[in-house]
């Protein structure tokens, strides 16, 4: 990864979104203020109001020159975006995509920790026995606009959606993999492992052709230890064998999927950050976390943070600070191995800035 040089000052849009965005990414910019004076650099938030909200008001998730509006910034920072009213496809179209396809962010990073002091659901799992990186292609392949209904209404009514996948595309994402795997190897002393999502039993044409081009990559890293499952067992396997994963390369639909059961035997959502990457460094990349909006609890100010404290971490990384992001995630890992302080979806009665300011007195 290419990252853009250090600055004693980062320009970052933000973008809170809807629900519990509006908690979260505050609590998450406190946080990255306090490592931002420990480490000597400053912010520049400009705040946007790009939401669900602004669609019921506007007809429109964010202006049309929104995507103009963000390329002098040297990072997004986005809470969640979605909210009962407004169908999903409108919500994930009209911001999202376009965000991450205008800046080429075609890796969408997701780690997955066991933390000390957090329970999985797994029986028998323990601080240490996960951590896994999953790596989902974010530009093409099953999210792809092309196709179309026609005959609509009708009996004779039928839909067709295409999925893309070329060279050109499965090839980075894969290579970005084995980059990370390598670099995750170095950084603990142990072989690297890559693992490919794959159907390539039941989806005749782009599946045995990502298997192809994960072949041939996987021979440019000797190092590495590969494999490669089916879907389908290995959504088993991220339940009852979760220690064999490191990094986890799928498809844009597989990786989206395989995320979510990641976070769960991690101990839930609220503990799942994630980047939306230009690798190289010639666009700016979005940091959101996993999580969705949780409209249910939205307003009560009991959401857990951390997902969006650790994005905040990973856009540091990405920025080239590195040991501040090392010192992001070590405050979190103190508070959940503390335990004193949690929000409820970890079985405690901490609310939102409670926990968030533990974090940011860990610092």
């Amino acid at each position: 990864m290419n990252n853009p040089t250090k600055k004693t000052n980062y320009r970052i849009a933000l973008i809170p979104g809807d629900g519990i965005g509006h908690e979260v990414v505050p609590a998450a910019a406190q946080v990255l203020e306090k490592v931002g004076s420990r480490f000597g650099f400053t912010f520049d938030w400009t705040e946007f109001d790009w939401s669900c909200e602004r669609f019921t008001k506007t007809g429109a998730m964010m202006p049309d020159d929104g995507v103009d509006q963000l390329r002098a910034f040297d990072g997004v920072f986005l809470g969640a975006v979605g909210f009962p009213g407004v169908e999903d496809h409108i919500s994930l179209w009209g911001l999202l995509i376009p965000i991450r396809r205008a800046f080429d962010q075609y890796a969408n990073v997701r780690p997955l920790k066991l933390f000390e002091g957090v329970q999985s659901p797994l029986i028998g799992r323990s601080a240490g026995d996960i951590d896994m990186v999953i790596v989902r292609e974010n530009a093409e392949g099953e999210y792809s606009e092309m196709g179309g209904r026609i005959y609509a209404g009708t009996d004779r009514e039928m839909v067709v959606q295409e999925s893309v996948f070329s060279r050109f595309g499965v090839d980075r994402i894969i290579r970005h993999a084995f980059e990370l795997a390598t670099k995750r190897a170095a950084e603990r002393g142990r072989p690297g492992r890559v693992t490919s999502a794959t159907k390539s039993n039941g989806i005749i044409h782009t599946m045995p052709f990502w298997d192809e081009r994960f072949e041939l990559m996987a021979a440019e890293y000797p190092d590495i230890v590969t494999d490669k499952f089916h879907i389908d067992i290995l959504c088993a396997h991220f339940v009852q064998h979760p220690d064999w994963f490191d990094v986890v390369v799928g498809s844009n639909l597989f990786g989206d999927i395989l995320s979510d059961l990641g976070a769960a035997v991690v101990g839930g959502m609220g503990l799942a950050p994630a980047a939306n990457s230009n690798p190289e460094g010639n666009h700016p990349s979005m940091f959101e976390p996993v999580h969705g909006s949780a409209p249910d609890i939205a307003g009560k100010g009991v959401a857990n943070p951390i997902a969006q404290i650790w994005t905040g971490a990973m856009m540091m990384e990405h920025l080239g600070e590195a040991e501040a992001a090392r010192a992001i995630e070590a405050a979190i890992a103190e508070v959940l191995a503390d335990g004193s302080v949690r929000t409820p979806d970890l079985g405690g009665q901490a609310n939102t800035s409670t926990l968030a300011q533990a974090i940011t007195d860990a610092l």
